[in-house]
């Protein structure tokens, strides 16, 4: 609750009834013109996999995952908290070839997640994976691809503002680039969400390179697992939320290990253990294709473009009684 933000006379410009239908055509024209940008075909995905396997994402490495054990099956499994490794596995096993990828919706439970306007217990992403060549292992080509999914977004928010002309959500495709270091040294004194507001508001629409090593303070920017993203060629889009006057994050992205960088980050990480699964004994053999992906909050692009101050007013989820009161009382109307 110390977190929520409530902006002084907010009220929603949709309707309940009409939020869920700009939902439906958000999702819908966003997903086409991302597979369209980026030459992604749809594919079903997990809810759950083997502890033993893996292959879940360990995020920061200390967010607690939601498991069980099973009537008919050894082992313990658990429910994903995203599947940047999965995706990855997939299109080796699905016959992938360069140039070409996949897209999923993905739904998990972070249970140790802070509820607030931007945060829930539920999320809710297209998880995206493409096969790539060794040269398309650099920054140029990380940068094309965030200028496409940009481009994704805005096409979506015309399309949504032609059937609701009451929003007025504007998304700059001028994509501003910067790396965590180079943000480090401008604002020195500054914590990280601080150089996020400061530099997104300045230029609306950036992505946040280099993203899980120690910086030169002897900080990281952010955590991130060491086995999916190779932290050099990695980063996360955020947009300028007007309503919430913060910057928004819609997409951890990235171009993934190979062998070099993922043994090296494994070392930095302590995790070298980790070697001996089958998902990551692939990747240091060169089994598996080279690759760049990432996730796209579906309930943080909705609540961007739909000018909504809560991720509740686009998603069912769990809050307290104690934030939906104090939402209800500051014309956030939760569903």
């Amino acid at each position: 609750m110390s977190n929520l933000v409530f902006p002084a006379g907010y009220s929603s410009a949709l309707s309940r009834k009409d939020t869920q239908k700009a939902i439906k055509l958000v999702k819908d024209t966003f997903q086409t013109a991302l597979s369209k940008e980026l030459n992604l075909d749809r594919v079903t995905a997990p809810l759950m996999v083997t502890k033993a396997s893996g292959i879940n994402d360990d995020l920061n490495g200390v967010e607690r995952k939601v498991h069980f054990t099973m009537k008919e099956v050894e082992g313990e499994a658990e429910v994903v908290q995203s599947l940047a490794k999965w995706k990855r596995m997939a299109l080796y096993k699905y016959g992938y070839e360069v140039g070409e990828g996949i897209y999923t919706d993905m739904n998990a439970i972070r249970r140790d997640d802070e509820c607030d306007n931007l945060h829930s217990l539920f999320v809710d992403q297209w998880d995206w994976e493409k096969v790539i060549t060794k040269e398309d292992r650099n920054l140029d080509y990380l940068k094309d691809t965030v200028k496409k999914i940009v481009s994704a977004l805005s096409k979506t928010n015309d399309e949504l503002k032609k059937a609701y002309p009451t929003l007025g959500c504007e998304v700059n495709e001028d994509v501003f680039f910067i790396t965590t270091q180079e943000l480090e040294n401008m604002y020195p004194d500054k914590t990280p969400k601080e150089r996020e507001n400061i530099i997104t508001k300045e230029y609306k629409t950036v992505f946040i390179m280099q993203i899980g090593d120690l910086l030169n303070s002897g900080e990281r920017h952010d955590g991130r697992a060491p086995d999916y993203d190779d932290w050099q060629l990695n980063g996360d889009i955020l947009v300028w939320d007007e309503v919430l006057g913060c910057a928004l994050e819609i997409s951890s992205m990235g171009i993934r290990v190979d062998a070099d960088s993922l043994k090296s980050q494994l070392e930095k990480a302590d995790a070298t253990e980790r070697e001996s699964f089958e998902f990551h004994k692939n990747i240091l053999s060169g089994k598996y294709p080279l690759t760049i992906g990432g996730g796209l909050g579906q309930s943080r692009i909705c609540m961007l473009l739909l000018q909504k101050a809560h991720i509740g007013e686009v998603q069912v989820a769990i809050w307290s009684d104690e934030m939906r009161s104090a939402c209800k009382q500051n014309g956030i109307d939760l569903l």
